[in-house]
This record gives C-alpha cells, sequence and structure tokens, in this order.
C-alpha cells in the first residue's frame, strides 16, 4: 500500500487520483488554470474539496488542518511582518506545543540549513525574496511535516536566485523523509528535483511517472512545450520529434514524405547556438524548428514568411498515450 494515496475533487476546479511514496518528490505541472494551486489548497485545508488524502493509516481531509502535519510554503512568503525570521520559523513548532527554548533552537538549525542564519534578527521587510522565500521554507520545514507543499515557490525571483535556490531546495527534499508536493511552470525543477511528475490539464490528471517518462513521452502540449519537443496526436497515437530533427523550405519538399507541412513562421528566438522558429502550420497545431543563423539568413527567415516545415520518419517516435 502506498504511504499517500490522493482523490480529491474541488468542484470546477480540479478532479486528481494518484498515490506516492515517502521520500517521493512530485512536480505539478500544466498550463495556468489546470487546478495546480487548487489541489495542493485542498490537500492543505484552504478551500472546499471532497474526497481523501491518505497518509499512512490517516485521511488529512478528516482531521483539523493544525493536526494535519502539513508544511506549506507560497510564491508570496506569507511570513509574519512584525516577526523576525528566527520567530517566524519557531511560529509552527510552537503552534504545535513544543517549548519556546527548543523552538528558537529548531528554528536557529534551519535558518543556518537554509543558509540564512545571519538573517535571523531580520523582519520581512528586510529580507530580499531569495532570503525570504528561504526563511519560508525554512519555516515550513521545522515543523518536521510529513507532507510538504509548495506552490511555485521560485516564482518572482531572478534567475539567479531562483537557480541557487533550486539547488539548496533539491539538497533538502533528497534528505527529506516525508512526501511533497512541488507545483511549478518550470521543467527544470521536474528534471532536477521531482522523482515523479503530475501533469493536470483542464483540472484533471493527463499524465502521472517519473521524469523520463513524462518528459520522453508527453501527452500534452504544454508539457511538449516545457521539455522543447514537438508533438502530435491522432487519437491516443502520440509521435514526437525534436526541433532540430525539422526541416525549414520556401517551397514543397520533393518526394513523397508523409511529414510535411506548410505554415508561416510566428516566431524567432536565439536558442543556443541556433535560432529557434515557432512555425503557425495551416490546419495543424503549431511547431518547433531549429535553424542555424546562416540558414536563417539564407532562406530570409523572419516573422510573417510563408515555408514548408518536414521531419524525416526516422526522427519520429511514437507512442500511445497511457491510460489514467
Amino acid at each position: 500500500m502506498s504511504a499517500l494515496s490522493i482523490s480529491v475533487e474541488v468542484p470546477d476546479r480540479v478532479s486528481a487520483a494518484f498515490t506516492a511514496e515517502r521520500g517521493d518528490v512530485i512536480a505539478v505541472i500544466g498550463p495556468n488554470g489546470a487546478g495546480k494551486s487548487s489541489l495542493v489548497k485542498a490537500i492543505a485545508g484552504l478551500v472546499a474539496c471532497s474526497g481523501s488524502v491518505r497518509l499512512d493509516d490517516r485521511d488529512l481531509l478528516r482531521l483539523p488542518v493544525r493536526d494535519r502535519s502539513i508544511g506549506m510554503v507560497f510564491q508570496d512568503q506569507l511570513l509574519f511582518p512584525h516577526l523576525d525570521a528566527r520567530h517566524n520559523v519557531a511560529y509552527g513548532p510552537r503552534a504545535r506545543g513544543v517549548r519556546r527554548a527548543e523552538a528558537l533552537r529548531s528554528a536557529d538549525h534551519w535558518l543556518q540549513r537554509l543558509r540564512v542564519g545571519d538573517l535571523a534578527a531580520r523582519r520581512p521587510g528586510e529580507l530580499s525574496g531569495g532570503q525570504a522565500q528561504r526563511v519560508a521554507i525554512a519555516r515550513a520545514l521545522a515543523t518536521d511535516p510529513d507532507l510538504l507543499l509548495l506552490d511555485e515557490p521560485m516564482t518572482g525571483l531572478d534567475v539567479g536566485v531562483a537557480t541557487s535556490l533550486r539547488i539548496e531546495l533539491a539538497r533538502h527534499l533528497a534528505e527529506f523523509g516525508g512526501i511533497s508536493l512541488l507545483v511549478t511552470h518550470d521543467a527544470l525543477d521536474a528534471l532536477t528535483v521531482a522523482t515523479r511528475v503530475l501533469v493536470l490539464d483542464e483540472g484533471r490528471v493527463a499524465q502521472y511517472g517519473t521524469p523520463d517518462d513524462v518528459t520522453q513521452r508527453p501527452v500534452t502540449d504544454h508539457v511538449a512545450r516545457l521539455v522543447g519537443l514537438n508533438v502530435l496526436r491522432d487519437g491516443d497515437e502520440l509521435r514526437a520529434f525534436d526541433p532540430s530533427a525539422v526541416t525549414v523550405d520556401l517551397v514543397a519538399p520533393s518526394g513523397s514524405a508523409r511529414n510535411r507541412w506548410p505554415g508561416t513562421v510566428a516566431v524567432v528566438t536565439p536558442h543556443g547556438a541556433a535560432l529557434r522558429l515557432v512555425v503557425h502550420v495551416h490546419d495543424g497545431p503549431d511547431l518547433l524548428a531549429d535553424v542555424t543563423p546562416a540558414a536563417a539568413t539564407e532562406l530570409g527567415l523572419s516573422v510573417g514568411r510563408d515555408v514548408w516545415v518536414s521531419v524525416k520518419q526516422t526522427s519520429v517516435r511514437s507512442y500511445t498515450a497511457p491510460a489514467n
């Protein structure tokens, strides 16, 4: 039996069922409005829902929020503005009946682990966004939760700060003995932090598996774009191919290749040593194509240019969408 078994429904927002084991870090991904935040808020008891959240032998939804052994981190930190960092982190243990001195020792320990121990006396208004988020994570971990919920904790941080925090968070979650749900819009989190990936689409579970499973065989356009793949769907059958495998021409390719489409260049952006095109395919989904700067110049590839895109069958991998 899995340590965690979730089956929850928030009317008109999300209906999701999945299981996990202790030590799992589950990245929850999907487009805006897919129900990601509604899911974690339902588990936390912040929005009304039906169903169950069984952790070991307890249904957390039947317990008062304070007794659910859940740690929470949100993108806006929600630190108490009148308390310094040390007392913010100590608040959780104190609320659970831990003696003041012990709670403060725990706060000092977690602030040091999150590398903000020297900021213990500062209030939230005196901290940068990255510093405040580290304090928020320390506060969540200080309660020794069984379940840790993180709702886009890197949102709003600059790239350097987010990268540093991601490395720290990955280290702590790898050592965490409970189960973590990390809501994110960044493929890096799914690839570097998570052990499992939960894909939500239109309030339903579209895919659930290991990072390799999901990134190699995405079943939604959103995930395909996150990991930089083209995915074409025909019922339950999907075909995926890399942008680098796409050939761009100004006229229809000769021969009998099935994988060719007319379209219009919609976006041109640098992508490493190449240029990445987004091509609006006529009567089909947008496709990504990587071309060299020299080829782009030779073909005059700019926004609005009519083109043909094609890919060899040998560059396409086919698979069936998993049942959920």
